[in-house]
């Protein structure tokens, strides 16, 4: 009779733990509100996102992802890396320059991130447990939302309570198409109100930067962003860590996912402590 029992319960854990997670996808969710997304047609058209997230789990953790593109291409995009991985991510697309200047790709940026934490916790996520990411032009506005906090204050939410930023390959000086905006060449740096090394700070969110090989990688953007790791440890910041992909260019998301998923779940193990 033990026996059966034991056997019984050996086949049900088995069962439980051979459940695979199912996910859902919701595609071309406003994040402006309706009477913002009527003042302009471009809004509407750009300024959506789809929510891919485990179905009947709660307290999930979220992640936000920022396509590239250099401000001024790409969509929204659910990258495979990071599916099926038990985490729910959301994927936003934003307005792009030249149609609109590069100040309102941030507002963009940052009313997706305010969306978010407003409305995950309907889905059953944990609204504590939001982390953003992004490649390229993403990682840059992902920094841009998570460190320079006036952004994201429009909306009454402090940047700290971000769970973690993971930009990978991001700018972390002023944005060339900025710069490109006041006529100012690609080789010239300049590091201003819109380059996240401008906004350094103790209190940041955890933050990991992942950039391809320094001779591979787009002008200089392995170099920004040891000088951000290096002026956040100088400012106080325990939490900055920046990894180097040898032998990668600027295209360098396929071998930096399991870097970004390690740190989401090293996050979410924290959070549940």
């Amino acid at each position: 009779m033990k026996k059966t029992f034991l056997t019984l319960l050996l086949l049900s854990i088995t069962l439980v733990f051979a459940q695979k997670t199912e996910y859902t996808t919701i595609n071309n969710i406003p994040y402006y509100n309706i009477t913002t997304a009527n003042t302009d047609t471009y809004i509407k058209e750009r300024c959506v996102l789809d929510i891919y997230y485990p179905k009947n789990t709660k307290g999930f953790t979220t992640v936000i992802w920022f396509h590239g593109g250099g401000l001024s291409s790409g969509s929204k995009e659910l990258p495979e890396g990071l599916k099926d991985k038990g985490f729910c991510v959301v994927s936003v697309n934003y307005r792009l320059s030249p149609k609109v200047k590069v100040q309102k790709c941030i507002e963009d940026a940052a009313a997706a991130v305010a969306w978010t934490f407003k409305n995950i916790t309907a889905y059953g996520g944990d609204d504590s447990s939001i982390l953003i990411s992004g490649h390229s032009a993403g990682g840059y506005l992902a920094l841009m939302v998570g460190l320079d906090k006036r952004w994201l204050k429009a909306d009454d939410i402090d940047a700290n309570s971000i769970a973690g930023l993971i930009p990978l390959s991001a700018q972390a000086i002023t944005h060339f198409e900025i710069r490109k905006e006041r006529g100012i060449p690609d080789i010239q740096p300049i590091i201003d109100e819109f380059a996240p090394l401008y906004h350094v700070h103790a209190d940041a969110p955890p933050l990991l930067l992942i950039t391809g090989d320094r001779e591979k990688e787009l002008l200089g953007r392995y170099e920004e962003n040891a000088y951000l790791m290096r002026m956040m440890k100088i400012a106080g910041h325990k939490k900055t860590t920046l990894y180097e992909l040898q032998g990668f260019g600027h295209d360098m998301t396929e071998p930096a996912f399991p870097l970004v998923i390690k740190e989401i779940q090293r996050i979410t193990a924290l959070k549940k402590k």
